[in-house]
C-alpha cells in the first residue's frame, strides 16, 4: 500500500498478475511514495527499506518481502531470475575451471582476470609478509583500543559474556601509514587492471578483527551481496579485496563466497538452499589476499578456536564522461556505523551454518 492506494502482484501460471486491492496477498507492504521510488530505481532494496525503516509489513514476514526482490529486478533491470543450470564455468581453453584454483602475482594475468570473470572471487597468496603484517595487526590493535561506541569510525558487538568490543575501524586507510605504503605499492595495485575495465584504487580501507564468541552484532556477517541494501544498478562494478592479517582458515573464521553468484540475480541478503551455486571457503595464510566483486555472495564465518584479522581496501570504476556523483547519506562509513545492532531488526541468515557446500536441488 502507498498512500492508501493497493496493489497486488501474484502468480498466475506462466505470468505475473498485478489486480488492486490485497485481499489475497500473503505479504502486505506499506510505503511512502518516495520510498516506493527509490525501490523502483534501485536508490533502495526491499532489505534496505527494511533496515532504515521506511516499509511496514502488516502481513507476512521480512524474508518473504526480501524475496521479491529478484523478481523485482528482473521487471525493472531485465535480469533474469536465476535458475539451476543458468551458470557454467569454463576456463581459457573451455574445459571446466577449477574452482579450488589459488594464484601467485607471478601468474599469467589474462588467466586470472578471466578466473574472476568467472568465479566472481580470487585467492591470490603470498602478496606481503609476515613482519609487514605484523606490522598491520599493531595498528588494528591500537585503534581498535582507541575506539569508543559513540564515534562514528566503528562497528561494535556483543560477545556471549555480554561485552561490547569494537570489532571494525573505519577509515583505517587514513589512520594508518604502513598500510598505506602497502596498498599503493605495486604489490597491490597490479589487481586494479586484471579485469581490464580501468579500476581504480579507493583511496579507502578497514581494518577488521573476528572475536571468538559474538553472539550480537555486525561482526560475523551472515550471506550477502555488497549492493544487498540496494543501488546495485549503480554500485556493483568494485573488487573487494581483503588482506589477511593473520590468515584464516576453518577454524578460524575464514571468508565464504558462493561461485558464480555475481551473474546470477538471487536474493542478496542469504543463501537460497535450493539454487545449484555450491559455497567455497577460502582459506589462506598472512599475507595473502582474497578479491571479491561487490555482487558476490560472501559471508564471514565464525572463528571457533582463534581469532583473525583482515584489511578491506578495494578497486572501483571511476566516474564516466559526464556522470554526477552524488553522496547518499544513507550509505556513507558513519551511516553504516550506526547499523550495529541492526541484526536485531532482520533476521535474514542462519549464521550458524558451517558447510561449505551443499546438495544442488531446484531452481525458483
Amino acid at each position: 500500500m502507498v498512500e492508501h492506494r493497493s496493489i497486488t502482484l501474484a502468480v498466475d501460471g506462466a505470468t505475473l498478475a498485478i489486480s488492486s486491492g490485497f485481499d489475497n496477498a500473503g505479504v502486505v507492504a506499506e510505503l511512502p511514495a518516495d520510498a516506493l521510488s527509490d525501490l523502483m530505481q534501485d536508490a533502495q532494496s526491499t532489505m534496505g527499506l527494511a533496515m532504515t525503516s521506511r516499509v511496514q509489513l502488516t502481513a507476512g514476514d521480512i524474508n518473504s518481502w526480501i524475496l521479491w526482490e529478484p523478481i523485482l529486478r528482473a521487471l525493472l533491470d531485465g535480469r533474469k531470475v536465476h535458475e539451476t543450470g543458468d551458470i557454467d564455468f569454463r576456463d581459457l581453453e573451455g574445459a571446466p575451471l577449477d574452482l579450488d584454483r589459488a594464484f601467485t602475482p607471478d601468474d599469467d594475468r589474462e588467466e586470472i582476470g578471466h578466473f574472476l570473470s568467472e568465479a566472481g572471487f580470487l585467492h591470490i597468496t603470498g602478496v606481503f609478509d609476515e613482519d609487514e603484517m605484523a606490522v598491520i595487526s599493531r595498528d588494528v590493535d591500537d585503534w581498535i583500543a582507541r575506539a569508543t561506541p559513540d564515534d562514528g569510525e566503528s562497528w561494535w558487538a556483543t560477545d556471549e559474556d555480554g561485552l561490547d568490543q569494537a570489532v571494525r575501524v573505519l577509515f583505517f586507510y587514513e589512520k594508518s601509514e604502513a598500510l598505506r605504503d602497502l596498498v599503493e605499492s605495486e604489490r597491490y595495485q597490479w589487481l586494479k587492471d586484471v579485469t581490464g575495465d580501468g579500476h581504480e584504487h579507493k583511496g579507502g580501507a578497514e581494518g577488521l578483527v573476528k572475536p571468538l564468541g559474538i553472539v550480537k552484532g555486525l561482526s560475523d556477517l551472515p550471506w550477502h551481496k555488497d549492493c544487498g541494501q540496494g543501488r546495485h544498478s549503480y554500485m556493483c562494478n568494485a573488487m573487494t579485496c581483503g588482506i589477511s592479517v593473520t590468515g584464516a582458515d576453518r577454524v578460524s573464521g575464514a571468508l565464504g563466497v558462493i561461485p558464480g553468484s555475481h551473474r546470477a540475480n538471487t536474493i542478496s541478503t542469504s543463501r537460497d538452499r535450493e539454487l545449484d551455486l555450491a559455497p567455497r571457503m577460502l582459506e589462506t595464510k598472512t599475507g595473502d589476499v582474497t578479491v571479491h566483486c561487490s555482487d558476490t555472495m560472501h559471508r564471514a564465518h565464525p572463528p571457533v578456536e582463534r581469532p583473525r584479522k583482515v584489511v578491506y581496501s578495494g578497486f572501483g570504476l571511476p566516474p564516466l564522461p559526464g556522470d554526477e556523483v552524488k553522496a547518499n547519506p544513507r550509505y556513507s562509513r558513519e551511516a553504516r556505523a550506526e547499523l550495529t545492532n541492526v541484526q536485531d531488526r532482520i533476521q535474514a541468515a542462519d549464521n550458524a551454518e558451517s558447510d561449505t557446500r551443499y546438495t544442488p536441488g531446484r531452481g525458483r
